[in-house]
Formats: structure tokens, C-alpha cells, sequence
């Protein structure tokens, strides 16, 4: 039995039996509501109408009682949705995150604190970690949203929205002889110099490292962390040249550190905010995931929520033109 036939049940009586008539009202067919009919009945074992020929002509006892009880499931029905109506737009609660330093300390404070201006009675609780850190917290149930780059595979139970673009940025003491250069930097030239970077994911190869290899070198890397500004104070000190995600370029650091371009010499990365494939998103829920990703549409997240998987995530964004983020004075810039 479905609600759909119900619904064909009760219209068919609010509109004096006549089913051509409850098919417009439901706007469907005639054909498809007298097949929905003869299924319920069929299912149920009783003769729900008095019928004249090709014509409803009656109700019949059996089916009074059944008409009766399906008006009540009906308004229960609306009961539910009313309910999730007022839980979808309740505007307490909280929101937990799990993402990288990067992304807490570069990308997320703008938009938390316009978060909080929506819904200052929603608590806020952003935990930091590794992508495998992440994962963690994911399997013990602790977070709503992951956000991330890559290492996709770390995260299956999850619909991955795709958010947007970065590239990386090489950051040198200001008197770096790299600064000296007046061409673009090549991975020869970063091959030269000990390197500082971003801890090196466990499961999966760094894209960083390929990207060497690819050329047939050995990148000399000293010193990873997960930490962006340790990273750069260790550049700071003349550990080693430091490459960063651009948003990481902040403009306060210009009094001792020089940041120069690295698009094309390493593979451009997608972050992307990630949720279980069972959560019921509330209203808030759905404002961060668009105030972090502004290019999702509502018709967008709705299609992400009953995505079967990720493979139809992907196709329904296949398309999507991303923001490109990058950092110090410039931003957010448009679609690339």
C-alpha cells in the first residue's frame, strides 16, 4: 500500500466519484488513477466502490471504514511533515565541524562570523586535524560536516560537495635568492633547496611528490606539519623554502616573507564540505554548507541529499563552474 493511492482514494470521493475529475485535482491521468484503485483493491481484498458499468456509483460499506482511516493516516502525514517543517526552521541547536588549520584559520572565519549573525543561538564546535584525524571523528560520530581536500577515499560514508578551487603558494625569506629570479619559478629550481610543507597524507600518494617525480626529481623535504603559520615560521628561521595552500598567503606577513606564484607547477586542489548520506540537514545546516560553497543552489543541495552516492554527486557538479580562492588581497576570485 503507498500514500499515493490513499491520496487517489480520497480525492476520488471529494470529487463525487468521479475520477476524471480526481485526476485533475491530483494532476495525473485518468488511466493512472483508476490503475492505482483496482492495485489497493486488489491488495486489500475488498471492494472499496459500488460500480455502474465503467462508473463509480457508490461507496461500500468495507470501503467507508477504509476511506475513514486513510483521512486519518493522511493527517498524520501532514503532521509529520509540519513537525519536520518547524525542527527544518528551528533555529537552536549546534553544528560541529572537522577540518584542516588552513581552512579554520584562513577560510572559515569570515563565514562563521556571518553564521553567527543568522543564528546566534546555534553553537559552534570546530575540532582541527589531519584528514585521517577527520576520518576519525567521522566513524566515532563526533562531527555534522568534514571539510577537506582530496583523500576522498578516506571519507566513502560521506556526499562530498564540491566547494571550491586553490593552488599552492611558495613562501621564502625576503632576501631568498629565489626572489631573485625574475621568471617563473620551475620545480628545478624549488628541487634546489630543502622544502617545508604540509604533512604528507598516509593513505594515498602527495600529489606534491608526483608532481616532482613527474619531472624526475627528488624534492628534499625537511620539515612537514599540519600547521600553515608553523610552517612559515620555520621558513622565517631559514629552514627551508615553504610551499602552502594559497589561502595561506597572508598579507601580514609581507614584513618577512616573500610570496611567490606556484600555479601550474602542482596540481590544482578542490576542498570540498562533506556530510553523512542519513543526516537530516537543518535550516542552518544548509545556510553554512551555501555560505561556505555560495555556487550551490538550493535545487542543488536538495539534489545532493537524495543522491544514491557519490558518482551522482559528481555528475549533478561535473559541470560546476568553482570559485578559485587564494589569499592576502585577493580573495575569492570568479569561477575557474
Amino acid at each position: 500500500m503507498k500514500l499515493q493511492q490513499l491520496k487517489y482514494l480520497l480525492a476520488i470521493v471529494d470529487n463525487g466519484l468521479n475520477i476524471t475529475a480526481a485526476a485533475e485535482r491530483m494532476y495525473t491521468s485518468q488511466p493512472g488513477v483508476s490503475k492505482q484503485l483496482k492495485l489497493l483493491e486488489e491488495e486489500l481484498g475488498l471492494q472499496l466502490f459500488v460500480r455502474k458499468g465503467k462508473s463509480l456509483d457508490g461507496i461500500t460499506p468495507a470501503g467507508l471504514k477504509v476511506i475513514d482511516r486513510a483521512r486519518v493516516i493522511m493527517q498524520e502525514v501532514d503532521n509529520i511533515r509540519s513537525l519536520a517543517s518547524d525542527f527544518f526552521e528551528e533555529e537552536e541547536g549546534s553544528l560541529s565541524i572537522a577540518t584542516t588549520h588552513t581552512q579554520a584559520r584562513y577560510v572559515l572565519p569570515d563565514i562563521v562570523a556571518e553564521f553567527r549573525k543568522r543564528y546566534p543561538r546555534v553553537s559552534l564546535n570546530l575540532h582541527q586535524g589531519t584528514s585521517e584525524q577527520i576520518a576519525d571523528m567521522i566513524a566515532s560520530n563526533k562531527i555534522d560536516f568534514a571539510i577537506a581536500t582530496g583523500s576522498r577515499e578516506l571519507f566513502d560514508e560521506l556526499l562530498l560537495v564540491p566547494s571550491y578551487h586553490w593552488e599552492r603558494t611558495i613562501v621564502v625569506p625576503n632576501d631568498h635568492e629565489l626572489t631573485k629570479i625574475d621568471r617563473k619559478i620551475t620545480l628545478h629550481d624549488l628541487a634546489e633547496h630543502p622544502l617545508v610543507t604540509y604533512v604528507f597524507s598516509f593513505g594515498g600518494e602527495s600529489s606534491l611528490k608526483r608532481a616532482f617525480a613527474d619531472e624526475g626529481l627528488e624534492p628534499d623535504v625537511v620539515f612537514t606539519a599540519r600547521d600553515a603559520d608553523v610552517i612559515k615560521t620555520y621558513v622565517k628561521m631559514g629552514m627551508g623554502v615553504g610551499i602552502v595552500a594559497s589561502m595561506a598567503d597572508d598579507c601580514a606577513d609581507r614584513k618577512d616573507l616573500t610570496s611567490i606564484d606556484a600555479t601550474g607547477l602542482f596540481p590544482r586542489s578542490t576542498t570540498w564540505i562533506g556530510f553523512r548520506r542519513d543526516a537530516v540537514l537543518r535550516r542552518y545546516m544548509a545556510d553554512f554548507i551555501k555560505l561556505f560553497a555560495p555556487h550551490v543552489s538550493d535545487r542543488d543541495l536538495e539534489q545532493t541529499i537524495e543522491a544514491r552516492n557519490q558518482a551522482d554527486v559528481d555528475t549533478l557538479f561535473a559541470d560546476a563552474e568553482l570559485p578559485m580562492r587564494s589569499g592576502c588581497s585577493d580573495g575569492v576570485t570568479a569561477a575557474a
